[in-house]
C-alpha cells in the first residue's frame, strides 16, 4: 500500500515516514501544498495523510481538487484543528477521517488500517492461471496448497494481477513495489519475477507472468 504524507513540519513529516515504513507502507513525503497536489493527481496512492495548514495551498483546497479526479481514495486529516464546525468542514470537503495533533501513532495506524480495509463488495481475491491471491490476510494458494512469499514477492505479484492483461513498465513497477524512482536500477526486478516464477512453479511454456522486452512484464492467462 501506497501513501502520502503532506506535512510541512519535518519533524512530523520524517516520524510518520519511518513508523509507516516500518509497517509496511511505501510511504512519499510533500512538504509543500501545490508538490503535494501535483504528487497525489499524478502519483497511484491507496491514501493521503494531509495537514490542514500549508505553504501554498491548504489542506481543503488540496482535497476539494484531489476529489474531483480521486473520489474513492481514502484521506486523513492530521490537524491541531478540533471544533465540531471545523470537523464537519473538512469531511464536507471529502475528507474521511480527523485527527488532531499530537496523536497517538498507535491511533493512527489503526485509522489508517479502517480505511484502508476492503469495503464491502471490493474485490479481495485475485486469480491468475492456477494461483489465487488473498489480499485480505496476504496469502497465497495454488491448486489449494499454500505458497510462501517474501512480502515484496506478494507486493509484485499483486500488482502483476491487479493488472492483469495490460503491460506493466518497469518504472512504475520500481516506483509501486519498491517506492523507489524509475531511474533506480531495475534488474531487481527480473530477480524478483525469476523467484516468483520458480515459487509458484511456472515452467518456461508457461504464459502466466510474461516478459515484454525492453518495457516490462504483464500477467496474462494462457
Amino acid at each position: 500500500m501506497r501513501i502520502l504524507v503532506i506535512e510541512d513540519e519535518p519533524g512530523i513529516s520524517g516520524f510518520l515516514k519511518l513508523g509507516l515504513e516500518e509497517e509496511s507502507y511505501a510511504v512519499d513525503v510533500a512538504e509543500e501544498g501545490k508538490k503535494g497536489l501535483y504528487m497525489a493527481l499524478t502519483g497511484e496512492y491507496d491514501l493521503l495523510l494531509i495537514d490542514w495548514m500549508l505553504p501554498g495551498m491548504s489542506g481543503i483546497e488540496i482535497t476539494r481538487n484531489f476529489r474531483k479526479e480521486f473520489p474513492h481514495t481514502p484521506v486523513i486529516f492530521l490537524t491541531a484543528k478540533d471544533t465540531p464546525e471545523e470537523v464537519v468542514f473538512a469531511l464536507q470537503q471529502g475528507a474521511n477521517d480527523f485527527i488532531r495533533k499530537p496523536f497517538n501513532f498507535e491511533e493512527l495506524l489503526a485509522r489508517i488500517q479502517v480505511q484502508l480495509r476492503p469495503k464491502t463488495g471490493e474485490q479481495s481475491i485475485f486469480k491468475l492461471g492456477p494461483i489465487t491471491l488473498y489480499t485480505d490476510n496476504h496469502s497465497i494458494e495454488k491448486d489449494g496448497k499454500e505458497i510462501t512469499l517474501t512480502q515484496k514477492e506478494f507486493a509484485l505479484l499483486e500488482y502483476l494481477i491487479r493488472n492483469k492483461g495490460k503491460v506493466c513498465r518497469r518504472s512504475r513497477i520500481i516506483e509501486s513495489v519498491w517506492d523507489m524512482h524509475f531511474d533506480y536500477d531495475t534488474g531487481v526486478i527480473d530477480v524478483f519475477i525469476n523467484s516468483l516464477r520458480k515459487k509458484l512453479g511456472f515452467t518456461k511454456d508457461d504464459n502466466f507472468i510474461q516478459t515484454i522486452r525492453g518495457i516490462g512484464y504483464m500477467a496474462k492467462e494462457e
